[in-house]
């Protein structure tokens, strides 16, 4: 069967353009570098290939069969944004408010290139970089496929080449986070991690609203 470069394209451009605000790799480097500051530039970069290869699969999982395990479960994609959204808020919360106290926090413990390896899926990958924000986003992409766009070989090579194009993202704010700070100072970063601390705690709200919304529709 041969493949319509109309549609990867677009569909590989949904996925990228959906998901990149709320992953915002530049935003969490900063605190991918606050978390392994201590450890070797080695020993981060085979971290940060890791999470990015984390990341690919935890996207191309929630996009293909997302939509099936919330059904097993009985979960409603509304429910699955609600309950989402409320942990981007809190993250985004959290990060706003206390990034001074967590920076001077990490620079008391040291964090060895064991404990970073054994961080890179949680907390590193999940929830820092694919938090439930990208996931339930992931999953309604996934699920709001219209009839007259049904997933063919095309549309599955869009998305994996979309997903492919945010896990590079993350593999190199990541694998660069350390000459991305120095490029851009304490004063910058620390601006770049509050706007995007911002931004999460809006999209939260978003994703809430999203779901909210679709709920009060259901029972009237």
């Amino acid at each position: 069967m041969p493949l319509d470069t109309d549609v990867i394209v677009r569909e590989s451009l949904l996925v990228f353009g959906a998901l990149f605000p709320i992953v915002n790799p530049l935003g969490n480097a900063r605190i991918f570098l606050m978390l392994t500051r201590d450890v070797s530039s080695g020993a981060r970069a085979a971290v940060s290939r890791r999470i990015a290869a984390n990341g690919f699969i935890l996207l191309l999982v929630s996009i293909f069969i997302g939509t099936h395990i919330l059904a097993f479960f009985g979960i409603s994609l509304p429910v699955v944004q609600v309950g989402g959204g409320m942990v981007v808020i809190a993250t985004g919360w959290t990060l706003l408010h206390h990034a001074g106290e967590q920076e001077e926090q990490t620079h008391r413990r040291r964090t060895s290139t064991a404990d970073a390896s054994r961080m890179a899926f949680y907390p590193l990958t999940l929830p820092l970089t694919v938090g439930p924000g990208s996931i339930s986003v992931a999953i309604t992409l996934g699920a709001n496929r219209p009839e007259s766009r049904p997933l063919t070989v095309s549309a599955l090579a869009g998305a994996c080449i979309g997903a492919a194009a945010i896990s590079l993202t993350i593999l190199l704010c990541y694998r660069y986070a350390e000459r991305i700070a120095r490029a851009l100072g304490d004063t910058v970063m620390n601006v770049i991690l509050r706007l995007s601390s911002f931004i999460l705690v809006c999209i939260g709200v978003q994703i809430v609203w999203n779901g909210a919304s679709a709920l009060l529709r259901s029972v009237k």
